[in-house]
């Protein structure tokens, strides 16, 4: 069979695959950092590269405006046999990687990568920034079309290609790239992206729903001047005491956020959901002595487990708080203003402009007196999901189970994957995470590291997604 040759030739070539994503790594992709927007172009020409040695047409698109220039996509499609009629396949990933601060706690330079003996596993390790999040999982699909390409001549689904380069700093020009690009990406059925992760070694997830975001700041202005507090203290509106009053009355007794109609359109998780998520392989109290706490911190809004929590319920969260004296030593003053980064994490039928018009009204509501609010906005999307019934996850599905014998787990994320809703709420269409990380990567933090046992289940995985949507019929 074609897709066992493609198999085959990814493990006749397994160093060299491994060699080309250390090439890779080794270009300094921060694309929050002026002085690397050399590298980040780079990092998207290598890729174009390798797309075309795929047989992949791939081009660098510009994004941004001539006076602010942003990081360029990498855009690639494939046309797929004559004859084709299955679905048009979208894979998005992201070649831009965060910065590598603090540097000193790095046990070797972070694009310098090395190969290293996994943690308690037997097996091998790939540590250097961006090596999970997300060159080593955009490397598994990519070096899976070339094996296809070098074994059949040819790829034997119709996909396009995007490969963005400011994931790490917001995506902050992909919307105007959707937007600008979205007949384009209406044509496709179906997204997949690998930037997600497994709960156990050797056993491939399908994240099926992320939350979306919706990020504010609120600032409480009182005197014109920061104040003696001796000579004003109890005379007048502390900024300081009367945010962190206001910002306290968000949750009730049983930890629901308190504005009204914020859960007004949450979509509940079926009753079939909560019974798979029960028999998941997660424990909630060893998950919380990872971070140094104890079993009574699994705290939470009342009647959900901590995996219902993180899935399916929205969140309200402050990020930071600011204002007055915050150096060394004391400093006795009533703050002129006092502010908060508070964000919510939103699931799937909730509205970001929505949450954030409610959460203003909310603060209106509670104006302390003398003062007024200064609210900023900094980010928000859509949650985005797909149905468990959908016939590419079940596509998905089965390749997983092909590779390791066993059904994949099927889990949501808490976290947020701007191009997930945006793609969800601008073009209509389903994304399935199918990811290779570990819980223990390291990802943001010195010493990133991808299991190359978790790189070379993303290869099989991905050689065999692309055979079983070839068999499928649009």
């Amino acid at each position: 069979m074609a897709v066992e040759r493609a198999l085959e030739h990814l493990a006749k070539h397994d160093k060299a695959v491994i060699d080309r994503l250390i090439e890779w790594l080794r270009i300094p992709s921060i694309s929050t950092d002026p002085k690397h927007t050399g590298d980040v172009r780079k990092a998207a020409e290598w890729c174009a590269a390798r797309l075309r040695l795929a047989g992949v047409s791939a081009e660098l698109r510009e994004t941004g405006t001539k006076e602010k220039p942003g990081h360029p996509v990498v855009w690639g499609h494939h046309p797929g046999p004559a004859g084709y009629s299955g679905p048009h396949v979208l894979f998005y990933g992201h070649y831009d990687v965060q910065p590598v601060d603090p540097l000193e706690l790095w046990e070797s330079a972070p694009f310098e990568p090395v190969i290293r003996p996994a943690s308690g596993e037997v097996g091998e390790r790939i540590v250097a920034r961006g090596a999970v999040d997300d060159k080593g999982q955009v490397v598994t699909f990519l070096e899976s079309l070339v094996a296809w390409k070098e074994t059949t001549g040819s790829i034997p689904i119709k996909l396009s290609v995007l490969i963005e380069g400011e994931e790490e700093m917001g995506s902050r020009n992909l919307y105007k790239y959707v937007d600008d690009h979205s007949a384009e990406l209406k044509m496709c059925d179906v997204c997949v992206i690998s930037d997600t992760g497994m709960l156990q070694r050797h056993h491939p997830a399908i994240t099926y729903g992320v939350r979306g975001l919706c990020y504010t700041e609120v600032i409480l202005h009182g005197p014109d001047q920061d104040l003696h507090s001796g000579l004003w203290g109890g005379r007048c509106p502390n900024p300081a005491n009367e945010l962190t009053k206001v910002l306290a009355q968000l949750w009730d007794a049983d930890r629901r956020v308190t504005i009204p109609g914020f859960y007004d359109k949450v979509l509940e998780p079926t009753a079939k959901e909560r019974e798979a998520w029960r028999r998941l392989p997660f424990d909630a109290v060893a998950a919380l002595k990872k971070i140094g706490l104890g079993a009574d911190a699994n705290i939470g809004e009342a009647g959900w487990t901590a995996t219902e929590r993180e899935w399916a319920r929205p969140t309200a969260e402050i990020n930071g708080v600011y204002g007055g004296y915050m150096g060394p030593g004391s400093k006795t003053v009533i703050p002129s203003f006092a502010g908060a980064k508070v964000s919510f994490r939103l699931v799937a039928n909730q509205d970001p402009a929505e949450i954030e018009a409610l959460f203003k009204k909310w603060l209106d509501a509670r104006t302390p007196p003398g003062c007024r609010w200064e609210f900023k906005k900094h980010s928000g999307g859509f949650a985005g999901n797909v149905s468990i019934d959908s016939p590419y996850l079940a596509a998905a599905t089965r390749a997983c189970e092909k590779v390791t014998g066993s059904k994949p787990d099927l889990i949501k994320s808490g976290g947020s994957i701007p191009v997930v809703g945006m793609l969800k709420s601008k073009i209509g269409l389903d994304t399935l995470l199918v990811g290779f990380g570990l819980d223990d990567d390291r990802v943001h933090s010195p010493n990133e590291k991808f299991e190359l046992s978790c790189l070379r289940l993303g290869l099989k995985t991905h050689t065999r997604l692309i055979d079983e949507f070839s068999r499928m019929t649009r």
